[in-house]
């Protein structure tokens, strides 16, 4: 006789990456068009621009650091971007349903984030509302290749810190120094977009879609060259989540969405043997110390 866990939409972490999505592309670029756009006061009171760029990086990098420690990011492990749910699904921690619901929340959200951006009037427009596009006078080689290092040096960093328990908690923290010098450095040659999400709402209201493709494929190709690299930490990694890394309401992170087993025995990623369902439900097993203790 076999178990057969019953399958649910995950509509709790759906709505999550949603909504979180939206609020980074809604903050974010909100901060681009206050920061770059035509009659801001910004450009007068900071007029160079290479400081304007770390700003913006910076307060980027926060707004999606806010999210991964607020509720939202509890719910869903605050991915808000396509490729750290492919990357995730790359190092097995995440099967292939989820990952689409992942994505497809995402790309979602970037679009209906994006909306409200229109309030911002011709300011907004001067700066075709923080879409992502090619610099002028760089090639389309090079353009293409900043997407790539540029995603390749999140992904790598991020695999890093969710490998080494010590430093795990302080995942979030990463993103503001992190953008705030890949902004600063490569914005004026791609636009240091790292996330189709957040290229996609701009584009479509913007109707900027110069090089739209340098902001998929740059971003895929940074992450399986970054994955590649930092292989070796993927086993130590334990959830696809940046923070609240023990709540998994759900345990959708933790066990695979249906579970075919002998009667009374389930099995766990995080266990040597099958475990043994108990009374009361609870389950135990031979245990395994998670990686990086």
């Amino acid at each position: 006789m076999n178990v057969q866990a019953p399958e649910r939409f995950p509509w709790r972490i759906f709505f999550s990456e949603f909504v979180g999505t939206a609020l980074l592309v809604l903050g974010g670029l909100s901060v681009v068009i206050f920061m770059f756009g035509s009659g801001s006061p910004v450009t007068r009171i900071l007029p160079s621009e290479g400081l304007r760029r770390l700003i913006t990086g910076f307060l980027f990098g926060t707004t999606g650091a806010l999210i991964a420690v607020s509720p939202v990011g509890k719910e869903s492990g605050a991915h808000i971007n396509p490729i750290v749910s492919f990357g995730f699904r790359l190092m097995g921690k995440l099967e292939l349903k989820l990952m689409l619901v992942y994505i497809v929340a995402q790309l979602l959200g970037g679009v209906i984030g994006s909306l409200p951006l229109l309030v911002w009037g011709e300011m907004g427009r001067s700066v075709s509302f923080g879409a992502t596009l090619p610099g002028e006078g760089f090639s389309t080689t090079t353009v293409f290749l900043g997407e790539v290092v540029t995603t390749f040096a999140m992904v790598a960093l991020l695999t890093i810190f969710l490998a080494f328990r010590k430093i795990r908690s302080f995942t979030p923290a990463l993103f503001p120094p992190l953008y705030c010098i890949m902004v600063w450095a490569e914005s004026p040659i791609s636009g240091t977009s790292t996330n189709p999400a957040r290229s996609l709402g701009p584009a479509l209201i913007s109707g900027q879609w110069q090089g739209w493709w340098i902001y998929w494929i740059g971003p895929l190709l940074g992450t399986l060259l970054a994955l590649l690299a930092f292989s070796f930490l993927a086993k130590r990694i334990e959830v696809a989540k940046l923070y609240y890394f023990d709540s998994d309401r759900d345990r959708l992170f933790r066990r695979r969405h249906s579970v075919c087993a002998p009667a009374g025995i389930v099995r766990n990623q995080y266990f040597d043997a099958p475990a043994k369902i108990l009374k009361g439900g609870d389950i135990r097993g031979n245990s395994k110390k998670g990686p990086g203790t």
